[in-house]
């Protein structure tokens, strides 16, 4: 199914949430473009561990609509979209957020 997902954009979500899903992740994409998602001091947006902190708050709200599968489907397009870079600062900022375990 992750084939088929990444293929065609199809988020691992039930169908009725898919429009909220879509829009938390272009906020986590325009995030990633405009701050990014770590930083070298916190404030401005970015909690103590140097983490922005409304990417945290998506990456909490991804995981209660669709877990692990909906998380990691939002880190590729990431990847896709940004980067590798990108990629590897959102899997640390979302350390110890839901289910993510990278």
């Amino acid at each position: 199914m992750t084939l088929f997902e990444d293929l065609f954009g199809v988020a691992p979500c039930p169908s009725h949430l898919r429009p909220e899903v879509d829009k938390l992740i272009d906020e986590l994409l325009s995030i990633g473009k405009r701050d990014d998602f770590l930083s070298e001091r916190p404030g401005a947006g970015f909690n103590s561990q140097c983490r922005h902190v409304r990417a945290i708050g998506i990456g909490r709200r991804l995981d209660e609509i669709g877990g692990l599968a909906l998380m990691e489907f939002a880190y590729r397009r990431v990847k896709r979209k940004l980067g590798k870079n990108h990629a590897w600062h959102l899997e640390y900022a979302w350390k110890d957020v839901g289910h993510w375990n990278y």
